[in-house]
C-alpha cells in the first residue's frame, strides 16, 4: 500500500527543483523517494547536516572516503542503483 506525503515549499523552490530533477530525468517524486531510500540505507540523513560548512567537504570527503578504499559510483551508475532500490523497494512503504 503507497502512502502520501505532502510536503509545503515555496513556489520558487519547487519550480527550481522540478527543473533539477527532469534534466536528471526525474520527476521531484522520485528525486523524495530516493532521498528516503538513501536514508533507510544509511540509517539517518544521508548528507552532512551542519553548521557553516566547508564548501570544500564533500571534495575532501570524496577523496578521503577513495583513499580509504570505498567503492566509487559514477552519477550513472548511483541513479542505476537508486531506481533499482525504488523499482524493488517498496518495503518502505
Amino acid at each position: 500500500m503507497a502512502k502520501t506525503i505532502q510536503v509545503r515549499v515555496d513556489d520558487n523552490l519547487k519550480d527550481s527543483a522540478d527543473m533539477l530533477f527532469s534534466s536528471l530525468g526525474l520527476d521531484t517524486s522520485t528525486a523524495v523517494r530516493m532521498f528516503l531510500v538513501a536514508a533507510m540505507e544509511r540509517g539517518g540523513i544521508p548528507f552532512p547536516v551542519m553548521h557553516n560548512s566547508d564548501p570544500d567537504y564533500a571534495v575532501k570527503r570524496g577523496i578521503a572516503e577513495r583513499q580509504a578504499g570505498e567503492p566509487f559510483l559514477s552519477s550513472d551508475d548511483f541513479l542505476a542503483n537508486m531506481r533499482t532500490a525504488i523499482n524493488k523497494g517498496k518495503n518502505y512503504d
